[in-house]
This record gives structure tokens, C-alpha cells and sequence, in this order.
């Protein structure tokens, strides 16, 4: 294995050890039928139903798609055909609760069956879980390998390298046994040689008590795999090379080199699904940054407004200019306290003026320092050359498509250039001009 590209980073892991906190029942939560990967759920309820907590209410739709539950009980206030603050076309459902009733919890959650890895996978699917780390692939295709495929390393992804985010760790520490035991049904179901959990080494306590689990199984091929804390660790490829030594070509998908990644949290929700028979309908949210002025981590029903985590954290300080959905590095930006959280919202965070000034952008020094930490071993300053010529031959030279959009080139730039926006734009121009 040759030298670990990426960069460090301040870890700002200031929530760590806080206990996710349960918010209060939102008066209102809103439930987008496309909070995954692929094709958006099918509602199947009607304004005026009244719903339960764990109810179907948007059914999963072709091979890679996911069900959508209800994460409060109360009435069905309208189902939306557009979204009420970006505008864009996307189904949603709004549930209305009242606050002078209980919350019920559906009475059809039962446990599945599960003997055999069709009805694993069956189960997975039903669970309505997607990859909760931020990419929202369904998780039951995911896991659904063909015949001839071998995928001998399953890698449970529990990095989580962005800073502030420690929804995972919390997970990890709180909840070890559903992780541990979505791990064992993993290597049960899936005909798997190797299940490795792997975690940064600033999580010493989640390391322990799944070291602990894990040792004491006597399952061979079960393992934790501590890794080095540095960024951007907990992305796929990077983290199967640093696992496996195994290259991903461009191109190609994990299981061509015999791998596959999944989140933490992942795993825990179906193993709690495989358990209880309550789907994916809370999850829980790191509420941090500088413009907080209690950062803490809470549990929330899906579709709560973030205004309402913020609340919970003693709200927002007067200076506060940018909220971000996720971590600084990979997270995106909203215009709005109206968004709410879906399934992969992992992080909400909001910075002061200070902390969200862009920095002053001065010409390219030709220093080299985004070529040599780029994990992907690419040369952004190149790039951005041939974005701003829209030499659009000399992006599959440089294979822009292999770009985790990590961030890791405008984060080591001493000139402050704007490569993480450059190389996202120089995929779509790719994209456009491959299209036409």
C-alpha cells in the first residue's frame, strides 16, 4: 500500500460525549417521498388519514427505491407536489399532530421472519433504511449480490471523519449491540468472508465496546479495524483501500474488487428492525457549530423543520449567517430553518459571519499542495484549467469523474481557490457536453 493521501483537520468533536436528547413531538413534520437514491416512494395515504408512528405511507417503487413511514401519529395534512421552499417538483406529505394527544405507535409492528437471505433482504428493505451516513443508496440492493459475484469484505463504516458530526459515534457507543448484531446477520445472510467494522481512532470508547463484542463472538471473519483519524477517511474507496489495499478502478463499483461499505447507523436500524419490527422513523441529529448556543446531539422523528432542533439547543446566536445540512467539508447549505430532516441527515450545523466568510480568492501559486493530498490522486489545479477553457476532452484525461468531492484541495489551497466547486461543475460540464 503506498502513502495515506487526505488531510487533517481539526476534529471539533465537541458533542462526543452528549446522549442524544428526544426533542418534543413537532407540531408538524414533513416526509419527501425521495429521501433516498433512486426512484421516490408512492404515497398511499389520503389528506385526512389519520396515521400511526411506523405506518406505510409511501411505498417503495421498482428495484432501487425505499418505503417511507410515518415517524409521528396524527392526521394527513396535505401531500404536496412541490417543495414548499425550493420549489423544485417533489412529493411530500405533511402529517399534522395534535398536542393534545398521545403519539401511537402503529399496531401492525411486528418482527419479521427471518431464516434464509431472501427474507434477510426482505426484511432490510422493509425497514425502510438507506445509507444514513449522507449518500441514501437503499440498502437493500445494495446488499442483494449476484450470483457470480464474490464480496468477500463487508466494511461497516464508522469513520466518520467530517468534523462535528458524532451522530455515528453516539451509535456506535450507545447502541453497540444493534451494530454488532446487524454485523452478525451480515455475515450470516450474505455469505461474506470478512465483516469489518472500521472507526477512526478519536472514538476510543466505541472501539472498545465493540472490540469487546466482537472478540467475545467467536465468529471468525468479525472484526473492528481501527484506522488512522484523518479526512477524508470514511470515504468508500479511500476507506477500502485503507482496509483491503484493494484499488477501485474508475469506473468501477466496490463489488468489482470483491467490497462493499455500510454505515453504522445502517446496520443498527435494520438489526432493530430484525428485532422489534419498527421501521426507520427517528433518527439522531448533531446540532452543532458556532452560531449554536448549546450544541448537543437529539433524537427527532424524520420530517421535523430544523428550526425545532435548533430550538431545542437554546436556539441561534445573533450573528448567525449559514446552516449547513451535514458536515463543513460535504455539507450543503440551505436558505431556509423550514427544511426538514430526512433520513440522511446526519449533522445540522450553524456558523457566525466569521466562520462562513468566503475567503479572499488570490491566483494560483502552481504549489502543488491539491495534487498531493487529493485521495483520489487527481490534479485539481489541472482542472480548474480546463474548466475555465471548458476543455471538456481534457476531463476524461484527467478523470475528474473519479472526484469524491471530498473538498480536501480548496481546504490545503494557500490561494483559497474554489476547487470543490470547480470540480463538482467540472463533472456536470462533463456530464452536459457527454449527454449532447
Amino acid at each position: 500500500m503506498g502513502k495515506i493521501k487526505g488531510i487533517y483537520i481539526p476534529h471539533h468533536k465537541n458533542t462526543a460525549k452528549f446522549v442524544p436528547e428526544t426533542i418534543v413531538t413537532p407540531p408538524e413534520v414533513r416526509l419527501p417521498m425521495s429521501m433516498h437514491s433512486g426512484t421516490p416512494a408512492t404515497p398511499i395515504v389520503a389528506v385526512g388519514d389519520y396515521v400511526k408512528i411506523g405506518q406505510l405511507i409511501g411505498e417503495a417503487t421498482g428495484r432501487v427505491s425505499s418505503p417511507i413511514h410515518a415517524s409521528v401519529s396524527g392526521k394527513i395534512k396535505s401531500i404536496d407536489e412541490f417543495d414548499p421552499v425550493t420549489g423544485e417538483k417533489a412529493v411530500s406529505i405533511v402529517i399534522e399532530t395534535n398536542p393534545d394527544e398521545e403519539q401511537v405507535i402503529c399496531e401492525n409492528i411486528t418482527p419479521p421472519t427471518v431464516t434464509n437471505t431472501a427474507e434477510f433482504l426482505n426484511a432490510v428493505q422493509n425497514s425502510g433504511v438507506v445509507g444514513l451516513g449522507g449518500a441514501g443508496y437503499p440498502t437493500a440492493p445494495k446488499l442483494t449480490f449476484k450470483e457470480d459475484m464474490v464480496v468477500d469484505y463487508i466494511l461497516v463504516n464508522g469513520a466518520e471523519c467530517e468534523p462535528y458530526i458524532t451522530s455515528d459515534t453516539r451509535i456506535m457507543i450507545d447502541d453497540a449491540e444493534s451494530v454488532f448484531e446487524g454485523s452478525l446477520l451480515m455475515k450470516k445472510y450474505l455469505n461474506t468472508k470478512n465483516v469489518v467494522i472500521c472507526i477512526e481512532d478519536n472514538k476510543p470508547e466505541a472501539i472498545a465496546k465493540l472490540q469487546a463484542l466482537t472478540s467475545g463472538s467467536g465468529v471468525d471473519g468479525l472484526s473492528v479495524h481501527v484506522l488512522p483519524s484523518y479526512y477524508p477517511q470514511g470515504e468508500r474507496k479511500v476507506l477500502v483501500y485503507n482496509v483491503t489495499g484493494r484499488i477501485v478502478p474508475e469506473g468501477a463499483r466496490l463489488t468489482d474488487v470483491g467490497c462493499t461499505v455500510i454505515n453504522c447507523t445502517t446496520v443498527a436500524v435494520f438489526a432493530k428492525y430484525i428485532k422489534t419490527g419498527m421501521p426507520l422513523t427517528h433518527r439522531i441529529v448533531t446540532v452543532d457549530g458556532s452560531a449554536v448556543k448549546s450544541a448537543r446531539n437529539v433524537f427527532a422523528p424524520i420530517g421535523t423543520p430544523i428550526k425545532l432542533l435548533f430550538d431545542h439547543c437554546g436556539g441561534l446566536t445573533n450573528d448567525a449567517d449559514k446552516i449547513i445540512l451535514g458536515g463543513p467539508m460535504m455539507g450543503k447549505a440551505v436558505p431556509s430553518l423550514d427544511i426538514p430532516i430526512t433520513k440522511v441527515i446526519n449533522a445540522v450545523l450553524a456558523l457566525n459571519k466569521k466562520d462562513s466568510k468566503p475567503p479572499v480568492e488570490t491566483a494560483c501559486i502552481k504549489c502543488g499542495r491539491c495534487i498531493e493530498v487529493c485521495p483520489m490522486d487527481l490534479m485539481p489545479s489541472h482542472i480548474e484549467d480546463a474548466f475555465e477553457q471548458k476543455n471538456t476532452t481534457m476531463f476524461n484525461v484527467l478523470k475528474v469523474n473519479m472526484c469524491a468531492e471530498c473538498g480536501c484541495c480548496a481546504y490545503i489551497c494557500p490561494a483559497k481557490r474554489p476547487l470543490a466547486q470547480v470540480m463538482s461543475l467540472s463533472k456536470n460540464m462533463q456530464w452536459e457536453a457527454n449527454r449532447k
